[in-house]
């Protein structure tokens, strides 16, 4: 991150713990710093259910973000290492710091592609949410680490000669274990049958180009069996969040199952500090990856920029789904406090639905979301004037839920425009204050 992140960074608790005023902070650092580390503030009193929640701070801290992504990735920063030290905390207050933690800066980093930090955010929270099931989760992974980490390291070193043989010399392999959090969730969706779990343990292969990685992945099918519907080409297809790689899943030759990623060391870094990594890209700023503790936030982005561009702090590099955030606040308000966060949190921060335009373009969705929720999210002139819709090329109702991989074409006509009664089945809240937008204006004519 830049000089200003960092500063702020050093700074984020000066106005809460410090008695610092406001004033003082611009006065000595400027006005960016003090808007950062008032941002930062501000997230920093957010509560979980049960406690003081407060509201209003809350909408701020969206609106902030919509204008500026480093208030967030500060805290997340600062989320992290209190995480890290969570078992310094007093008992009572535990769970509740690891609930928010789950509930809303987990899911936070997760959308912002910054999955470095969301795994570990999810790893140590996760005990003290759930402690009988990370117990059980443990106890698997422990198994499967025991069972399979000699075969893997044996896959690793045949992958390498492999590839080798191929012309790829310049590559490099981890691997990669499988969350607490996200292997129980999939353990549920598989009926507790850790046998039907291929990715827990994943070999990642970084090779120099994006050619080189569909190489690759012609080199390892030329080699292991691949496992039938099991190739995911998000290079060709990147997911909502832009991640990009090739995923693929093949039979060891010795009674296993492996999943591997093939990515460039880009995609790689893209994939792991997401945002935080394109920001710094562009901010040209170098932090080497074992200068840890040289700066505030290297611990928690150590990466490399390449390119010269001063720090931005506009709006260009923010995510659709935050502008809209910020554009459904007052919406969100009329349902008051006690649905307010319930609310953010279907609509934001839960699993999503990934679905494609006819062109080819993903949308990302809530879970249950509809036809409906669908074309606000493309365009709001869309969603205003839909008068049908297609999925996998055959008519549907309005009310159906989406579900990941449809293909989804809007039908619109001129003259059509939304109806109250779409309210009934609608997911997200910004589609449902474009309805209510339009509908108030016609009961007004």
């Amino acid at each position: 991150m830049g000089p200003i992140s960092v500063a702020a960074g050093l700074l984020h608790d000066t106005l809460e713990d410090a008695g610092v005023k406001p004033e003082d902070l611009e006065k000595e650092f400027g006005e960016e710093i003090l808007f950062l580390v008032d941002g930062v503030t501000k997230l920093g009193k957010l509560r979980y259910h049960g406690a003081e929640r407060h509201i209003e701070s809350l909408r701020k801290l969206f609106v902030a973000m919509s204008q500026d992504l480093r208030v967030l990735i500060i805290k997340l920063a600062d989320r992290l290492h209190n995480m890290r030290t969570l078992q310094y905390v007093k008992p009572e207050k535990q769970e509740r710091i690891a609930a928010e933690t789950l509930q809303i800066y987990a899911p936070l980093a997760y959308r912002l592609s910054m999955r470095k930090i969301n795994r570990e955010l999810e790893n140590l929270a996760f005990p003290y949410v759930f402690p009988k099931e990370y117990e059980t989760v443990k106890c698997l992974l422990k198994q499967q680490e025991k069972e399979n980490a000699e075969r893997l390291e044996k896959f690793s070193r045949a992958m390498k000669k492999t590839l080798a043989k191929s012309g790829l010399v310049q590559i490099h392999t981890d691997t990669r274990v499988k969350s607490y959090l996200s292997l129980w969730l999939k353990l549920q969706r598989k009926n507790m049958e850790i046998e039907n779990v291929y990715d827990i343990l994943a070999l990642r292969v970084i090779v120099p180009s994006l050619e080189d990685c569909y190489k690759a992945l012609g080199a390892i099918h030329g080699h292991w069996r691949p496992l039938p519907g099991r190739i995911k080409d998000y290079i060709a297809f990147p997911k909502p969040n832009n991640y990009k790689g090739i995923h693929t899943t093949v039979f060891t030759g010795d009674g296993g199952i492996v999943e591997v990623q093939i990515r460039t060391e880009e995609m790689h870094r893209q994939a792991e500090y997401g945002i935080a990594f394109h920001l710094s890209y562009k901010e040209g700023k170098k932090v080497g990856d074992k200068t840890l503790g040289l700066l505030w936030l290297a611990q928690f982005i150590p990466f490399i920029g390449k390119k010269k561009n001063d720090a931005t702090a506009d709006n260009k590099e923010v995510p659709d789904w935050i502008k809209q955030i910020a554009d459904s606040q007052t919406e969100l308000l009329k349902s008051g406090n006690d649905e307010y966060f319930d609310n953010m949190q279907a609509d934001f921060f839960q699993y999503r639905v990934f679905v494609f335009t006819p062109k080819g373009d993903v949308v990302d969705l809530p879970i249950d979301a509809g036809p409906i929720d669908f074309a606000f999210a493309i365009h709001s002139d869309i969603g205003n004037h839909t008068n049908g819709a297609k999925i996998n090329g055959k008519l549907v109702s309005l009310d159906t839920k989406l579900k990941n991989g449809d293909i989804v074409e809007i039908l619109v006509k001129e003259n059509a425009h939304p109806n109250a009664k779409w309210l009934n089945f609608v997911k997200t809240n910004f589609a449902k204050k474009k309805i209510r937008d339009v509908v108030d204006t016609i009961g007004k004519i």
